[in-house]
């Protein structure tokens, strides 16, 4: 990476062993740890924290405020709305059993996985360990404490499924058939078949 494919500023605190690919932004007070990847054209907002080891595919954003707990995993295109957080931790303590301050050794971080062109709302969380599906919609403020499955749009406390949305992030109307779904935007179709959303090849 050359420095001059990318756009730091000098608030930013930006680990010397991450590595930022070319046309990439990172903006004023977010933290980039050591070891995170973050791919080309990606735009990490103010005050953002991305983890040790963060793996981040190209064109991903992550709004202001959000945090990216390691390791989660991003695909390309991945939205990450303000103040969400992707947590790594699935039973949080701060001190051991016996009253001592717990270190980097007590406890296995978990990830949050989110595949390909999924977009999660603002001040959503994410629970470790769950995949959020390709495409997938998570509403604001939604708590994901279970795998949410390509094209779903999910929200609430926890998160359910209300529907689908298709690549353009709009909600999908239903087709002349049984289980057939439309983008209103794009005119794709899409087929649902127990449970489980996929695109029509034309």
């Amino acid at each position: 990476m050359s420095l001059a494919d990318v756009r730091i500023v000098d608030s930013a605190d930006v680990s010397p062993e991450a590595k930022i690919g070319a046309g990439s932004s990172i903006w004023h007070l977010a933290q980039v740890r050591e070891g995170a990847q973050i791919g080309e054209n990606c735009i990490v907002g103010r005050g953002a924290y991305v983890g040790t080891g963060v793996i981040m595919g190209d064109n991903c954003k992550v709004q202001n405020y959000a945090l990216v707990y390691e390791p989660a995993k991003l695909a390309d295109g991945v939205f990450i709305g303000p103040a969400v957080v992707l947590t790594n931790d699935t039973y949080p303590r701060a001190i051991n059993a016996d009253g001592s301050l717990k270190s980097a050794h007590d406890w296995e971080p978990v990830g949050v996985t989110i595949e390909r062109g999924a977009s999660i709302g603002a001040r959503a969380t994410c629970v470790a360990p769950v995949t959020v599906g390709a495409w997938a919609t998570v509403a604001a403020g939604a708590v994901v404490v279970k795998d949410v499955p390509a094209y779903a749009l999910v929200v609430g406390v926890p998160a359910r499924r209300i529907g689908w949305v298709g690549e353009a992030g709009v909600p999908l109307t239903a087709g002349e058939r049984e289980g057939s779904w439309v983008c209103p935007v794009s005119g794709a179709r899409y087929v649902e078949t127990n449970g489980t959303l996929t695109k029509e090849i034309v």
